[in-house]
């Protein structure tokens, strides 16, 4: 990528990494989504960073050199149709030559590693996690107690490994250059990464 490439972060969630990207000289788009997440992620626009509400669902109406796809934000839905159709999404507004890089966690080390259960304080309140992998879905449910109410969030994202991804891949003519297993970018291995980055193009 080159200053003043135009790349597009969706899902961005509050726009973290739409706002180190656009520090690095490029022109970002932050979407998602959550209408809470993009007011709070409007107050870092400027000339080349904007935020919009955005379905991943739906078309693109826009263009760019690289598309993010960051910290497990694929396999949604439960309709392998559904994540393909969002892939295919993503490779109509690349440019030419442009790439993809999807972020996902390593499925098959999860199954060896996983924390079934946790507990933790943070700034003043009790957490509680508890994951599972059933029925094809990594499911986390997070309960905790605020002002005297109690709440509960459950996260559901489907358990895809690599050989899944591929084969959306190939479905969409999209082609995967580049497998990495970390942050580092180490070779990715099914058993001891923890993470699954790949690019495409």
């Amino acid at each position: 990528l080159e200053k003043g490439d135009k790349i597009l972060d969706l899902p961005c969630g509050r726009g973290r990494h739409s706002v180190f990207l656009n520090s690095q000289g490029f022109d970002v788009v932050g979407a998602d989504l959550s209408r809470n997440s993009i007011h709070a992620a409007k107050v870092y626009e400027n000339d080349t960073l904007k935020f919009y509400v955005h379905d991943m669902r739906d078309q693109i109406n826009q263009r760019y050199n690289a598309i993010f796809n960051l910290f497990t934000s694929f396999g949604y839905f439960q309709d392998d149709n559904t994540n393909i159709g969002i892939l295919k999404n993503f490779k109509n507004a690349l440019k030419k030559n442009g790439f993809l890089i999807i972020d996902f966690l390593n499925i098959e080390y999860l199954k060896q590693n996983l924390i079934f259960g946790e507990s933790f304080i943070k700034n003043g309140i009790h957490f509680h996690i508890e994951r599972q992998i059933k029925d094809g879905f990594l499911i986390k449910n997070i309960s905790f107690e605020a002002d005297g109410e109690k709440h509960n969030y459950l996260e559901k994202i489907r358990a895809f490994n690599l050989q899944n991804i591929v084969s959306f891949a190939e479905q969409t003519n999209l082609k995967i250059t580049n497998v990495f297993g970390d942050y580092d970018l180490s070779p990715f291995n099914d058993k001891k990464s923890e993470r699954l980055i790949l690019i495409l193009e």
